[in-house]
């Protein structure tokens, strides 16, 4: 096998780690899940520069429930992905006067971002992994 087949293999693996991931998170903590909307067909270039560089990137905004706050959401999202093995921070964003409550989570080069506020029921995924080359 060369390079090129196990570099694109690994980052193949990522992308499918990634995505089980986010399935996981979107199923337990949205109503009305559609995954069809979560896409990880291919990579994307991340970097133009020669040699191209690769990664996989998503984003899926659902609802959480009526009956669970924000601050439920962001400790449920925080449990489940320390649970598995993600390192993850919270923070508070200001944007355009709605305050959300940020969890980003990383491991092994993946990042996983949500957003949930008390102001909408709408929660925001974005995952992401690491940037590969795929020629040396």
């Amino acid at each position: 096998m060369d390079q090129t087949s196990k570099a694109r293999g690994e980052l193949d693996r990522l992308g499918q780690s990634l995505r089980v991931q986010l399935i996981a998170l979107i199923t337990d903590l949205t109503i009305r899940v559609h995954l069809r909307r979560l896409s990880l067909d291919e990579p994307k270039v991340a970097d133009p520069r020669e040699p191209l560089r690769y990664h996989y990137s998503t984003s899926y905004q659902g609802n959480r429930p009526a009956t669970v706050t924000a601050a439920e959401t962001a400790s449920r999202a925080t449990f489940l992905l320390r649970a598995a093995g993600w390192d993850v921070t919270a923070s508070q964003e200001d944007d355009e006067g709605i305050l959300w409550t940020v969890i980003v989570a990383r491991r092994g080069g993946s990042d996983i971002r949500i957003l949930t506020s008390e102001d909408t029921p709408a929660v925001a995924f974005h995952g992401q992994t690491p940037v590969v080359a795929l020629c040396p």
